[in-house]
Order: C-alpha cells, then sequence, then structure tokens
C-alpha cells in the first residue's frame, strides 16, 4: 500500500516537472521575429489556447474550407477564425467548466479522439500574445492547421453535427488523439515549431507556452 500510494504521488510531480522543463526548452532557438510580416495570436482563457488568423492573408483563403456556413450565426464581416484542438469529450461536452464530469477528466488524462474548434471572431482584440510572422512562416502554420483536420472525400474538413458553443463556433473532425501529453497548449506550441517559429519543446500548461511571446497592446 505504501508503495503505491508513493508511486501515485509521484506521477503528478514527474509530470510537473516534465511540463516545467518542456517549457524552458526551446526548439527552433535561433527563430527571431521578422519586423514585418503577417501577425497572429494566441488568445487563452487561462487554461485553453487558440491560434487567431486571418480569414485571408498570403494568398491562403480559410473561407471555403470552414464556410460560415458550417456556423449557426457566424458574422459575416468577420475577418478572423481562432483555432483550436482538444480531447473529443471534453471539447463537446464541457461547453462551461462546470459541466465537467469524472468521466471527461478520465478521457483528458488517458487520451481519447481528437477534435478542431473553429470560432469566427470580429477580431483579435481579445488575445493576449501576438507573433508576427514571415510569409513562408505564415504559410507552414496554415498548412500545419489544415493537415490536422480529417478531411471527406471532396477534402473539406469534416463538420461535426454540433450545436458549439454559441452563434459562430464548430467543430470538426481532426486527425490524431488527445491525452494529458498532448494537450491543446502543446498542440499549440507544435502548429508554431512546424511554422519554424521558437517555441517551447513541450507546454501543457499556458503560461510555458505563452511567456516567449509579445503581449499585444491591449493586454499590457
Amino acid at each position: 500500500m505504501g508503495r503505491a500510494l508513493s508511486a501515485a504521488l509521484a506521477l503528478p510531480a514527474l509530470y510537473l516537472t516534465a511540463a516545467l522543463i518542456g517549457s524552458i526548452v526551446p526548439v527552433n532557438h535561433g527563430w527571431q521575429e521578422p519586423a514585418q510580416g503577417t501577425t497572429v495570436y494566441i488568445a487563452d482563457n487561462g487554461i485553453h489556447a487558440d491560434i487567431v488568423m486571418p480569414v485571408k492573408a498570403d494568398g491562403l483563403d480559410w473561407a471555403p474550407l470552414v464556410p460560415k456556413g458550417d456556423f449557426a450565426a457566424a458574422d459575416q464581416n468577420a475577418q478572423w477564425l481562432a483555432f483550436g484542438s482538444g480531447e473529443e469529450r471534453v471539447y463537446l461536452n464541457t461547453p462551461t467548466w462546470w459541466d465537467i464530469t469524472p468521466r471527461t477528466i478520465l478521457s483528458a488524462l488517458t487520451g481519447g479522439k481528437r477534435v478542431m474548434h473553429a470560432e469566427y471572431v470580429p477580431s483579435p482584440s481579445y488575445a493576449a500574445r501576438e507573433i508576427r510572422l514571415r510569409p513562408e512562416e505564415y504559410r507552414r502554420l496554415w498548412t500545419a492547421i489544415r493537415a490536422d483536420f480529417q478531411l471527406d472525400a471532396r477534402g473539406r474538413p469534416q463538420h461535426l453535427a454540433h450545436p458549439g458553443y454559441g452563434c459562430c463556433d464548430a467543430f470538426y473532425q481532426a486527425t490524431g488523439k488527445a491525452s494529458a501529453v498532448r494537450t491543446c497548449n502543446s498542440w499549440v506550441a507544435d502548429r508554431l515549431r512546424l511554422a519554424g517559429v521558437k517555441a517551447s519543446v513541450w507546454p501543457p500548461f499556458i503560461p510555458g507556452l505563452v511567456w516567449r511571446y509579445r503581449k499585444t497592446p491591449q493586454s499590457t
């Protein structure tokens, strides 16, 4: 019993230690932010992070892939999209943190099917961090996010029959799984890594993800 208890206590400690190291150690450590380029944003609620991008920039357009018809009442003038990824039960069944259950917590820890979340927003002004990208970096980021959507026979993301959290968001099938190791925040870091941007090697929590990037003027 004593050994089992010690092992149970050691696992969270090991996880937190790994999270600290993964949040400090960078990938693409030689990257420097350019003076000019396309700006993307990281928005978070303290627990979960999204990447906020222009609907159309650098010759790339999200509108045909994530059409506003997939959304209940998306603002037709919205020119920004927020993307996030997470475990299916956690995302679909917990519109607020009050809705979380032991089953969703277990799914988040042990792993489950991953889904993509997209939301049309009128402005990225609510985001806390911003990153300016070179054209080739922006294209790599766009491509990395698109590659995470599970596509149908026509090459379009597979929209899920879920009402979303409100008027302007929708869920899509994604590739792979999410877990305590592959969190929503480490997903953001991985997309930035694939874009060639300096990022923490494994930040499961918000602070370990965002500390590297400039604060937006409204968050300072």
